[in-house]
C-alpha cells in the first residue's frame, strides 16, 4: 500500500528548513536513508525555494507532497501561480541562480511539471533499489537504502516535447 505526506508551508524563505526538515522526517520514517534521502532532500530545497521565490501570488501557500509505492519515490512542489512554468535553461558562469532545475534533472530519474486548474506543480522521482537486510535475510521490498546509478531520464514539460540535453 502506498504511503503519503502532504503539507503546505506560507511562501516564505523562512520556511524553505521548515519543509526540509518535515521531508527528511517522512524519509526517516518511511526507512529512506544515504544518498537517496540527501537527494531528495536537495531538491525539495530547491524546488521549495523556486517556489518561494517565483510565485506571485500574495499570500500563498506552498504544497509539498512525498509518496512512496514499493521502489518508486515522488516528490511534488506545488505553487498557486499556475501560468508561470519552470524552464530549464543553461544560465551563464556568473549567474547567481539558474541551477536548480539541473539539479533535478541530474538527480532524479524523472522530472516534469503540470497545470491544475489553480496551481502548477513541479514533480521529481526516484526509483529506489529493493535491498537485502542484514544477516542474510531476504529482500525486504519495501527496504529503500541506495539509489541505483543510470543517467537520468527526460523531463518532461508542457507542449509535449523532451527539453534538450534533459
Amino acid at each position: 500500500m502506498p504511503s503519503t505526506e502532504t503539507f503546505r508551508v506560507p511562501r516564505r524563505r523562512s520556511h524553505v528548513p521548515v519543509a526540509r526538515q518535515r521531508v527528511r522526517e517522512t524519509l526517516a520514517d518511511w526507512g529512506v536513508t544515504g544518498e537517496p534521502a540527501e537527494s531528495v532532500l536537495l531538491l525539495a530545497s530547491e524546488l521549495v525555494t523556486n517556489a518561494v521565490l517565483h510565485c506571485r501570488v500574495s499570500h500563498a501557500q506552498v504544497r509539498v507532497a512525498l509518496s512512496l509505492d514499493g521502489p518508486e519515490l515522488v516528490l511534488e512542489v506545488s505553487d498557486p501561480d499556475r501560468d508561470r512554468l519552470p524552464r530549464l535553461h543553461d544560465p551563464d558562469l556568473d549567474e547567481e541562480g539558474g541551477r536548480g532545475l539541473a539539479l533535478v534533472a541530474a538527480l532524479s530519474d524523472a522530472w516534469g511539471c503540470r497545470q491544475g486548474p489553480y496551481t502548477k506543480c513541479v514533480w521529481a522521482r526516484f526509483t529506489l533499489p529493493r535491498t537485502g537486510t542484514a544477516g542474510g535475510a531476504p529482500p525486504d521490498p519495501e527496504s529503500t537504502v541506495s539509489r541505483r546509478k543510470e543517467p537520468p531520464r527526460r523531463a518532461v514539460v508542457p507542449g509535449g516535447g523532451p527539453v534538450p540535453g534533459g
